[in-house]
């Protein structure tokens, strides 16, 4: 029998002294929130931060552990942060087209892809957190 094989990821929602989220327009996807695969031996904090960086070019402090997204039938767990920018400069790589802040309202209709507009609302949420969603594709 062979050992189940599961990605792990960590995202990051930024949120700027003017209340404004990081966002990045990556190929696949359309608008989203930087965030990627843990590597091995890396943690899932230090993940999101690197991501971060290599898909914006914006250096973060991480706040809080704000929950998990399951995709059950893909085996992708996605954990998600909030975080605030320390450093760094807007800048777009081979993973984003365009990045940006927007304000919260015209970030959750920029944000269509699966249930990623779902996860921004979570985060932003204290209520909600922390939280666990497990969902199908």
């Amino acid at each position: 029998m062979n050992p189940p094989k599961h990605i792990v990821s960590a995202t990051a929602i930024v949120l700027n002294d003017n209340n404004e989220i990081l966002l990045i327009k990556g190929p696949r996807r359309g608008w989203e929130m930087p965030g990627g695969q843990v590597e091995e031996g890396e943690s899932l904090k230090t993940a999101a931060i690197r991501e971060t960086k290599e898909e914006s070019g914006i250096e973060i402090e991480i706040m809080k552990f704000c929950g998990v997204f399951q995709n059950v039938s893909d085996c992708i767990c996605n954990t998600l942060f909030l975080g605030k920018p320390v450093g760094g400069k807007l800048t777009t790589s081979s993973e984003s087209l365009e990045v940006g802040f927007f304000s919260i309202e015209e970030a959750l209709k920029m944000v269509t892809w699966n249930n990623f507009r779902q996860r921004i609302e979570y985060c932003l949420n204290d209520e909600y957190q922390p939280f666990y969603v497990d969902f199908n594709k």
